[in-house]
Formats: structure tokens, sequence, C-alpha cells
């Protein structure tokens, strides 16, 4: 079925579909960089000696990047079912 659909493209058709997909991967790597900047200051914030409270914030800065590593993995397979599928039109 995959094959059909690809058949009934047109070039226009066939190009904005190859340039969602590549806004797909863009989108995953954006997800993966905030997640890692995340990481790092998270990092940081418990090598601070002087004030014990911002480790607290070191804390919610490796949960947040854990949850858009998750977020960002997900949405990048859950719209990339749909383009294989055929479906992108409703994202």
């Amino acid at each position: 079925m995959e094959k059909d659909f690809e058949n009934e493209l047109i070039v226009r058709d066939f190009l904005a579909r190859q340039r969602t997909t590549l806004a797909n991967d863009r989108t995953l790597l954006s997800y993966i960089r905030t997640s890692l900047y995340f990481l790092v200051s998270g990092t940081a914030l418990f090598e601070v000696n002087n004030l014990a409270h911002i480790s607290d914030l070191g804390y919610l800065s490796l949960g947040l990047s854990a949850a858009l590593l998750i977020v960002g993995f997900f949405n990048y397979f859950k719209v990339r079912r749909k383009l294989r599928k055929g479906r992108y039109d409703k994202m």
C-alpha cells in the first residue's frame, strides 16, 4: 500500500512530503539539543556549593531534561508513523 501511495504523488507533493520528513528530523534534534542544555545546566547547578537550595533547581533541570527527551522521541515517532501511512494532512 505504501508503494501505491508513493506512485500517486506528483513531484510537488513528493517534495512537500520530503520537507515534512526533514522538518520532523530537525524537530527531534531540537528536542535533543534542549534536553542536553537542561542536563548540562542541572549538573552545573549541583556543583554550586555556596547555595544549598540551588540543588533543587538542579533536580528540576534533570527532570525536565528527561521529560523533553521522552516527549521529543514520542512526537518524532508519531509524526513518522503518520507520514508512512500517508495520513500527514492532520498532524
